[in-house]
């Protein structure tokens, strides 16, 4: 029995918020194989029946939202609004949204024949689910971004094992509880604690059946060289270095004040988060001495009576992260403007402007993850366009102009997943939207129509409904006469020549009246 403990601070206030037993690699293909026990009932059950197990955790989620929200808090460091807004209700309204979507989404469809030849031959597509669904979850959104996958496998009639980070066991403690509450049946769910640096490839090895992971792309490779050897199904969100596109003729105010909330809100640990802002030079001075403004009053600190913006880093590593890219920033001529904040605990880093940027730097090349934001004055949209596209990453961006048609042609430009206009980190709490991106930022999609067909797999049937069939034209014996057929069968289809498609007709013909002929000929 392992009785190692992990064990949990807040990271604004470093303080003890609790300790949880660790579990073994044989607590997980136990868990597995109980997952794979309860899926086949839970599986044959109809889409109304699993809607009510789906709808009593989302009753419990929005019952439960203030202690949901200052447990997240406490085990992030995020202020509750942040927690509230993009992990609780956003929870809520995706749990909504999959549970009365799914029946019509992943229904039978039948399919139209593609070939009059062959219009006896009728098809649809089912889609079955995966079986046991493994889910391996990021610290930044521990509660929203699991939930999502939990919703989806189980109205798609999967059953799922989920490992939250071990930064934040505490709010995976609490989606336990949560699932608990509903009801669902025995070995349905399970949670467990195993320590990051084994958990992919234990569970690549655990006899799951499609995992689901959210992290660095780092990792993110690892996974995927592991699950080819098995030829595991893997989805992987993997990160961003969002792009930002200001054009001249923007809302200033509504601009700005994306740009900060999109590049500070979960203190900037938002992979679809801004990163990278591009102003055109006619607005720029105007934007950037707006920004800075508006900047200084963002409050920053511990939490108390809802009175903070911008709370702490979830980690010590990301926060030394923050810092090594400002630093780097810096030395290649950065020019920087901050408010300094001095905090006696906590991952507090103050949020941050760098003007005078250039492609050298880590924050213009990498995800920094972290409250900074990165402003290049730019000579046109062509130009934004190109530095907006140029990184290893494309998972979001956005284009902020009062010129819809113009944002649209911006739009269909950029080489990332998603983009928004006049708004930017938001798309992950439109459940109806596909969330994945581009390059580097991840390997198939999440959420949406697309999300819960990745948590089945399609199975055609065939069937023929031509009475008297007793073989089809092409089956054995061959000969020159039916070869010469479907030659015939050809002409007849697909030649512009009207003689030569009567008599391709007259060879057909032949052929296909063999089908319904007893004799081996």
């Amino acid at each position: 029995m392992n009785n190692k403990k992990t064990i949990s601070y807040n990271p604004a206030t470093e303080e003890l918020i609790g300790d949880t037993l660790e579990n073994s690699i044989d607590d997980l293909n136990s868990a597995v194989r109980s997952a794979k026990a309860a899926q086949k009932n839970w599986s044959e059950k109809s889409f109304a029946e699993r809607r009510e197990f789906i709808f009593k955790i989302r009753d419990y989620i929005a019952d439960n939202a203030d202690k949901i929200a200052e447990v997240i808090s406490k085990t992030t460091g995020k202020p509750k609004m942040d927690a509230l807004v993009t992990e609780v209700a956003a929870s809520a309204f995706a749990i909504s949204y999959y549970a009365k979507s799914a029946e019509k989404i992943l229904r039978r469809k039948k399919l139209s024949s593609g070939n009059i030849l062959l219009i006896n031959k009728r098809s649809y597509v089912d889609r079955v689910p995966m079986g046991v669904i493994g889910i391996i979850s990021p610290w930044n959104y521990p509660f929203g971004i699991p939930f999502h996958e939990i919703a989806m496998a189980l109205i798609a009639g999967n059953s799922v094992v989920l490992k939250v980070a071990t930064q934040t066991i505490e709010v995976g403690k609490l989606i336990d509880e949560i699932i608990k509450a509903a009801k669902l049946p025995d070995g349905l769910f399970n949670h467990v604690n195993i320590p990051g640096s084994i958990a992919g490839k234990a569970f690549i090895d655990s006899g799951i059946d499609k995992l689901f992971f959210t992290g660095s792309v780092s990792v993110g490779k690892e996974l995927m060289k592991l699950a080819s050897e098995k030829l595991l199904p893997i989805s992987l969100e993997l990160g961003g270095n969002d792009g930002m596109i200001v054009c001249n003729d923007a809302n200033l105010e509504r601009a700005v004040g994306g740009a900060l909330w999109g590049g500070f809100s979960n203190a900037g640990q938002s992979c679809g988060g801004v990163e990278r802002i591009y102003v055109e030079e006619k607005i720029y001075e105007d934007f950037i001495s707006s920004l800075k403004e508006k900047m200084k009053k963002l409050r920053v600190g511990v939490e108390k009576n809802y009175n903070v913006d911008v709370g702490a880093l979830t980690t010590k590593n990301q926060l030394e992260t923050v810092k090594r890219h400002l630093s780097d920033a810096i030395e290649k001529g950065g020019v920087v403007y901050s408010e300094k904040i001095e905090f006696e605990k906590g991952f507090f880093h103050s949020p941050t402007i760098i003007e005078n940027v250039n492609n050298e730097m880590l924050l213009m090349k990498e995800e920094t993850f972290g409250p900074l934001l990165a402003i290049k004055k730019v000579k046109s949209i062509e130009e934004a366009i190109r530095e907006t596209n140029n990184s290893n990453l494309g998972l979001t961006a956005s284009v902020w102009t009062e010129d819809r048609s113009k944002a649209h042609k911006i739009a269909s430009q950029l080489e990332v997943g998603a983009v928004t206009i006049n708004d930017h980190l938001m798309s992950h709490g439109l459940a109806e939207t596909p969330w994945g991106g581009w390059k580097e930022s991840s390997y198939g999609r999440t959420h949406s129509y697309l999300g819960l067909e990745a948590m089945t797999q399609p199975r055609v049937v065939i069937d023929d409904l031509l009475p008297g069939v007793r073989k089809n034209m092409w089956w054995y014996p061959y000969s020159e006469k039916i070869y010469f057929g479907f030659i015939g069968c050809l002409d007849l289809l697909y030649s512009k020549d009207i003689f030569k498609k009567f008599n391709g007709a007259m060879k057909l013909i032949p052929t296909f009246l063999r089908t319904f002929s007893k004799k081996w000929q």
